[in-house]
């Protein structure tokens, strides 16, 4: 019992934040360059151009995703800063008030007026700011915007994704890149899917075809754009 009491228990949602920016990088990796080259390819392009567009896609994509994610979650991160600010000032300014804001929130979940009012006091002792993070604003550790972090996993992710259909198109013959990139890209959505269930604890078969689906779909509508504008030229 005592070795029970002293292990910490693990959970998926401690990987949230850069388990999002990791598989949203991947995954956008494949499917964007992959697309592209198959949008290309169906044209009957030269494979030397279909390379040129796979590259210019992988290094586009992967700068922009780094530009995207850090612009978004430094605006979460602005927000938060703006409320842990405000509620600095109040707690200086009035900790009876947020003594008793807090005690509410405890009362409010269940707890006795009596216990909760204890628990208020007890965190406020502690950490007044920490606890009206974590209780009134929800803001948990796991959960803290983390601009820099996501911009370099959506990066360094979207650049190995990418980096996955190029290779595939060096090693194809002229006439067979649109079908060997359209193939192995929807195997590697799947290998990513199921990672990222796994890492993730959700439903694999539920994560697995979702994105083959949707990657699916983008290799199937840019092909047919390639093709007809291909024949229209």
């Amino acid at each position: 019992m005592a070795l029970a009491h002293t292990l910490i228990e693990r959970h998926f949602i401690s990987r949230v934040g850069w388990l999002r920016a990791a598989v949203l990088g991947a995954n956008d990796g494949i499917i964007s360059v992959a697309s592209l080259i198959a949008g290309v390819a169906a044209t009957q392009a030269e494979k030397s151009s279909v390379l040129v567009t796979g590259l210019a896609a992988l290094a586009a994509g992967a700068l922009s995703m780094a530009a995207g994610e850090y612009v978004s979650v430094s605006s979460q991160a602005d927000t938060e800063y703006a409320d842990l600010a405000r509620e600095e000032r109040e707690l200086s300014e009035d900790p009876g008030a947020e003594l008793a804001e807090l005690t509410a929130i405890y009362v409010a979940r269940g707890l006795s007026t009596d216990l909760a009012t204890e628990v208020a006091r007890q965190l406020t002792d502690h950490n007044a700011l920490q606890a009206h993070a974590r209780d009134e604003l929800g803001l948990y550790d796991h959960m803290q915007a983390k601009p820099v972090q996501a911009a370099l996993t959506s990066a360094a992710t979207f650049a190995a994704g990418g980096l996955m259909p190029i290779l595939v198109l060096v090693v194809s013959p002229q006439a067979h890149i649109l079908p060997a990139v359209s193939l192995s890209a929807l195997a590697l959505l799947g290998v990513l899917g199921a990672v990222g269930a796994k890492a993730g604890g959700s439903n694999l078969l539920k994560a697995v075809v979702r994105v083959v689906v949707w990657g699916g779909i983008a290799l199937t509508v840019t092909g047919l754009v390639g093709h007809l504008f291909g024949a229209a030229g």
